[in-house]
């Protein structure tokens, strides 16, 4: 059993203050090749193949103790969770992929609820974060349901996997900066340190491309509730384009284009937002559209400590996702893996209007699911002469898809201050198993942030074909102003 820091009591501070980003080299973005890009030095170790990531017969468990994208096939010893057995890839009866999808552990009731007032007996099973929440609010509470391993992916995923146990490996930069020789799965499905888990999280499947509406929702301390923004998403994944290669998806592993279309002030403007595979070789790209000047111009890095302009300074730009964007200004510790309950299998909160789900200080405990899985653990501590605005944090990544379910972040003082947790949407029908969205709070000021909701929205979650490349260039972007 892992050994954590208890309880620390938060401090009051400014939301969303914020460092400027720190500049960085920036080796050619069109042209990929490491020996074109790479300092003599990074050239030999890229022609030698170094920092390859696991041995054959390692790999070879993919297929026998290991799932095929590096989970523990089996249950554990007390039964409480169970093997997994392929995991969830038949939709429900009369299932539309036009609507959202139904909870097929609908008529489950909770095993038990943990409270304000048994908290300490599962303290072992639960993250800093959320044991803030019920030591401040005496209402708060987890139900906890029977655990279902229902995480599935495309045939074409778990081959990518294996593929890449042998080729991946850190960038010659090094494995902050980015990664290398993986296409088309997580690259590192049994990772040997905690940048490794970090790079899985960020590279995990979410199918090649998206479309849906989605709003932020912003509580804050006083219970109010206010719309931040809504707005249509088209996200690409061009590292999961089928028949992608490491050399052929560009150097971006993820491209997204927003138009806003809520609250009325803020509609008509967009982003653009490529996120790169090396944070070193490669610039964050973002384009910034502004309806009143009908021009796009150069936006700042979606990345690091940048406040969410959406979330009234509550959450910062790599809070997205519960971690997002570059992880290059900190070093990474494994601390190994611990069974926890975490929010999944919460199809059923996407069925519920957004007015039943936000309670005045913490989401409604009835609106969601909680169940016993083993996670990854990671923390990140500040590396020498980086500068963020959190400069310790620590993830919990999901074993079965390698996303982050939740987050734990301290401030320069070392208190304690954000608490962040994912909700785990079903997809059977993909398949998958995705993030879904999140609230992030405020454990210091109170407040917190329900994001990536797509509540009550007639599409749902929509996977796609890939766009073509020209959706997510700046002249697309342009061309929004117009209609």
């Amino acid at each position: 059993m892992l050994t954590f820091f208890g309880f620390m009591a938060p401090q009051r501070r400014h939301p969303g203050s914020s460092i400027p980003s720190i500049k960085r080299h920036e080796l050619p973005s069109n042209n990929p090749a490491c020996s074109q890009t790479c300092p003599f030095l990074l050239v030999l170790a890229c022609s030698l193949g170094l920092g390859a990531s696991v041995l054959p017969e390692e790999a070879a468990r993919l297929k026998t103790t290991l799932t095929p994208v590096g989970a523990e096939r089996g249950g554990n010893e007390a039964g409480t969770i169970p093997a997994w057995t392929g995991g969830f890839t038949a939709a429900s009866p009369g299932y539309r992929s036009s609507t959202p999808r139904a909870d097929p552990f609908v008529d489950e009731k909770p095993l038990f609820s943990i409270t304000a007032t048994n908290v300490e007996k599962y303290a072992d099973k639960l993250p800093e974060g959320a044991k803030a929440l019920f030591h401040r609010y005496t209402d708060y509470r987890m139900d906890v349901y029977p655990a279902h391993r229902s995480a599935a992916f495309p045939s074409s995923v778990y081959e990518n996997v294996s593929r890449n146990a042998g080729l991946a490996r850190a960038a010659p930069e090094g494995i902050a900066y980015g990664v290398d020789g993986a296409v088309g799965g997580i690259p590192f499905p049994i990772p040997k340190e905690g940048a490794e888990v970090v790079w899985n999280h960020l590279l995990a499947y979410w199918g090649a491309a998206r479309e849906l509406h989605v709003s932020t929702y912003v509580v804050s301390p006083d219970g109010t509730v206010q719309l931040g923004s809504g707005y249509k998403e088209v996200a690409d994944f061009p590292f999961y384009y089928p028949n992608a290669t490491p050399a052929s998806y560009g150097g971006y592993y993820f491209k997204t284009r927003h138009i806003q279309d809520a609250p009325a002030g803020s509609a008509g403007q967009g982003y653009l937002d490529w996120q790169p595979i090396n944070t070193a070789r490669y610039k964050f790209a973002a384009w910034r559209l502004v309806p009143g000047e009908r021009r796009v111009r150069r936006g700042p890095s979606l990345s690091y400590d940048v406040p969410d302009p959406d979330a009234s300074g509550f959450e910062n730009l790599d809070e997205y996702y519960i971690f997002f964007g570059g992880p290059d200004r900190y070093d990474w510790k494994l601390l190994g893996k611990r069974e926890m309950y975490i929010p999944y299998n919460n199809n059923r909160l996407y069925q519920r209007p957004v007015s039943e789900l936000l309670g005045t200080k913490h989401a409604n405990a009835s609106a969601l699911r909680y169940e016993l899985h083993r996670v990854w653990v990671v923390e990140g501590q500040l590396a020498p002469g980086k500068r963020h605005i959190v400069p310790k944090r620590r993830l919990y990544m999901d074993e079965d898809t390698w996303l982050a379910v939740y987050s734990d972040s301290w401030d320069e003082a070392g208190k304690l201050w954000k608490f962040a947790h994912a909700t785990m949407y079903l997809m059977p029908d993909v398949p998958a198993v995705i993030l879904g969205s999140q609230f992030v709070y405020d454990l210091e000021l109170g407040g917190y942030v329900y994001g990536f909701s797509f509540n009550g929205e007639p599409q749902g979650y929509r996977i796609t074909g890939p766009h073509p490349p020209s959706t997510f260039s700046p002249e697309a972007l342009a061309a929004q102003a117009v209609r």
